[in-house]
């Protein structure tokens, strides 16, 4: 079979497409046909060695959708979806033609997307839920969504939305607060670090219960924004990993950080999330994913080198 393989880490140029042995499954395995998987800035970083845990030789990527070919015989012929931190790190991923994870490691692919569609949510949506769980977003949560232009943030206000939050959009330019504003959302446009607490206050009288920092970059202002018990769900840091956090002001408020790190769950704990927030989707609860760009998967490098170079297409390759 056909897939982007790297054998090093450190440069783009170790990635090659390459012809391989298509695996076999073991027992409690399928064999899933890839019809569709995502780039995500992590399969890059990979290559890149930012994750010295990777075993190597390795075919990349963590998304896919695809139809089970082997396996039990209840999933053979069905379509699925999924995630998980294995995939392009411990175990071969998905950006090949065939792909073998655990049976319970796939979950059922809504009717209502498309393969292309399917895998370019997994990272993205898994995320976002986990933040939302962990930090207990639920009815009546009052929630920032710091940088809700990015997959990330965009599939947590969706989940959010679901869940019954109030949500509140805070985003760089004035024309995002326009449009998340004709979408239904109250929205407000990041400036000033130390205006971030009255400009959450004037929406959430006393704070907001949770804030979800998608960029890395709003930690330490963020508690001045957080109501008593509040707290901030992050996904990022700055490159150096370092931030200098106003403790005395969080730990007055009771205040706590809650790290989400979607390489914590492996593709069985994904298939769950999966299968939770699926469904949403065949009920016309959540939006269809649009502007995705399909690429051949023999052209995959040269998508990984454009994400590299800071490109915010989805690319979706199509083996």
């Amino acid at each position: 079979m056909k897939a982007l393989q790297f054998t090093a880490t450190g440069d783009l140029a170790t990635l090659s497409f390459v012809d391989v042995a298509t695996p076999v499954p073991a027992a409690g395995e399928v064999l899933v046909q890839i019809k569709a998987a995502g780039l995500n800035p992590s399969d890059v970083k990979n290559v890149l060695g930012r994750f010295p845990y990777t075993t190597l030789p390795r075919i990349a990527g963590r998304d896919f959708a695809g139809v089970v070919v082997q396996g039990p015989q209840n999933l053979v012929g069905q379509a699925v979806w999924g995630t998980g931190r294995d995939l392009g790190f411990f175990a071969d991923g998905s950006h090949a033609q065939y792909l073998t994870v655990s049976a319970k490691g796939v979950a059922h692919k809504p009717t209502h997307l498309s393969f292309a569609q399917a895998a370019s949510l997994g990272v993205p949506y898994t995320t976002a839920w986990d933040a939302l769980e962990r930090s207990g977003v639920g009815k009546g949560t009052r929630l920032l969504v710091i940088g809700v232009n990015g997959a990330v943030g965009s599939a947590a206000l969706a989940l959010a939305k679901i869940r019954g939050a109030e949500v509140l959009a805070a985003v760089r330019k004035l024309d995002q607060v326009e449009l998340l504003q004709a979408q239904g959302f109250d929205a407000i446009a990041l400036g000033k670090p130390e205006d971030l607490g009255p400009q959450v206050n004037a929406v959430f009288k006393g704070g907001a219960d949770v804030i979800f920092d998608t960029t890395g970059f709003w930690l330490p202002a963020a508690v001045a924004g957080l109501a008593p018990f509040g707290r901030i769900a992050i996904i990022a840091a700055p490159v150096d990993g370092h931030v200098q956090l106003p403790a005395l002001a969080l730990y007055r408020k009771g205040g706590s950080v809650v790290g989400i790190n979607s390489l914590l769950y492996t593709c069985e704990q994904c298939a769950v999330m999966l299968e939770q927030f699926g469904r949403f989707f065949d009920e016309g609860l959540l939006p269809l994913p649009t502007g995705l760009r399909e690429v051949a998967l023999a052209d995959g490098v040269q998508c990984y080198e454009e994400v590299n170079q800071g490109s915010a297409d989805k690319i979706i390759f199509l083996p």
